[in-house]
C-alpha cells in the first residue's frame, strides 16, 4: 500500500519546528571483523574437510613401511537467503510534504537493510551454545565434546562457564594451545581477538590493557597485555551480555555474499506512485569450531 498523504497528516501541515526520522548516526559496519568475508558466484557453497595422518610409529629394522589413510571430514553448505524491502509513496504526497521526509525514505530503506544483515550475522555467534543450530559434527559452535574424525573430542568451550576475566582469559589460552585435530594432533592455533558484547568493553579493557596485574594490588606485571594482538571487538547486536569469544588468526566462520546490497526506484506508470526497494543475499554460518573459543558467561 502506498504512503497517502492522509495518513501523514504532519508533513502537509506547516509550523513544526522538526519531525524526528534517523536523527541519529549509525555504527560501522561491524561483521566483516568477526567474520571471513567471501564472494559466491552460485546458489550455494559446499565447505567439506579431510584430516591429515596420525603419529608416525618406529619403524623396526627389515619390518615394511606402516600405511595410514586420512578420514573424510564433515560437509557444510552455505545456502545463500535473499532479503529485500520496499516503499511506495503517492506523487501527490511527495509533492506536498513540506518537511522533505519522504525524500530520505529510500535512506531509511538502507538502515533497514544494514541492521538486518548486521542481526543475522551476529546471530551465528548469540547462537554459539544453543544445541538447536548445530554444525556438521552435531555440535553447537562452541562446545565442550567436539568429536574427532579419528576417535575422542575437544573443546573450545570453557569446562566451567566464566565471565571474563584474567583467570577465565588464562585457562582459555592455555586450552587453546592444547587444541588438536582430527588425528590428535596439537594445532598452532594463534588466539588473535577478543569479542565482546558493549557491556563487556570496560571490564575487556582493564583485563587486556592494564600494564599491572588488574586484579592484585602487588604492582605485579599484567601477562594478559598483549595476549590479544587483534585487540577488544565491540559487537553491538550480540544479544548475551556476559558471552566473550577469543579469535584465532585462522578460524572457519564464514559470511557468502551473493548480491551486494542494491538499491532501486521506479515510478508506476499508471498511478504515478514511486517505487522504492533495497535487496541482499547472503549466508553465513561456521564449517569448522577450531579457531574459535568462547564462554556464555554465568
Amino acid at each position: 500500500m502506498p504512503s497517502l498523504r492522509v495518513n501523514f497528516g504532519d508533513l502537509l501541515a506547516p509550523g513544526f519546528r522538526s519531525i524526528f526520522m534517523d536523527k541519529f548516526g549509525e555504527y560501522p559496519a561491524e561483521w566483516p571483523s568477526i567474520f571471513n568475508k567471501l564472494s559466491s558466484q552460485r546458489q550455494y557453497e559446499d565447505d567439506s574437510s579431510i584430516s591429515g595422518f596420525g603419529f608416525v610409529p618406529e619403524k623396526e629394522e627389515g619390518v615394511g613401511i606402516t600405511y595410514d589413510d586420512p578420514i573424510q571430514g564433515y560437509d557444510k553448505r552455505y545456502t545463500h537467503k535473499t532479503y529485500g524491502l520496499g516503499f511506495r509513496v503517492t506523487k501527490e504526497m511527495w509533492e506536498d510534504d513540506l518537511y522533505n521526509k519522504m525524500n530520505k525514505m529510500p535512506k531509511a530503506l538502507g538502515r533497514s537493510m544494514r541492521v538486518t544483515q548486521e542481526t543475522d550475522m551476529a546471530n551465528v555467534y548469540n547462537r554459539a551454545f544453543n544445541s538447536s543450530y548445530t554444525g556438521g559434527d552435531g555440535k553447537e559452535l562452541c562446545a565442550t565434546d567436539h568429536p574427532l574424525t579419528g576417535g575422542g573430542t575437544e573443546q573450545n568451550e570453557l569446562t566451567n562457564a566464566a565471565d571474563f576475566s584474567d583467570t577465565s582469559l588464562e585457562q582459555a589460552l592455555i586450552d587453546i594451545q592444547a587444541t588438536l585435530d582430527d588425528r590428535s594432533l596439537v594445532l598452532a592455533l594463534r588466539p588473535k581477538k577478543l569479542l565482546v558484547a558493549p557491556s563487556g568493553e570496560w571490564n575487556a579493557i582493564r583485563v587486556l590493557r592494564s600494564s599491572q596485574d588488574p586484579d592484585s594490588g602487588n604492582n605485579a606485571i599484567n601477562p594478559a597485555k598483549g595476549a590479544l594482538p587483534g585487540g577488544i571487538v565491540v559487537n553491538h547486536y550480540l544479544t548475551d551480555t556476559d558471552a566473550w569469544f577469543i579469535l584465532c588468526d585462522d578460524h572457519e566462520v564464514n559470511a557468502f555474499i551473493r548480491r551486494a546490497t542494491s538499491f532501486d526506484r521506479t515510478n508506476d506508470f499508471d498511478t504515478e506512485d514511486a517505487k522504492f526497494k533495497t535487496t541482499s543475499r547472503w549466508s553465513n554460518g561456521f564449517s569448522d569450531w577450531r579457531g574459535i573459543f568462547g564462554s556464555p558467561g554465568i
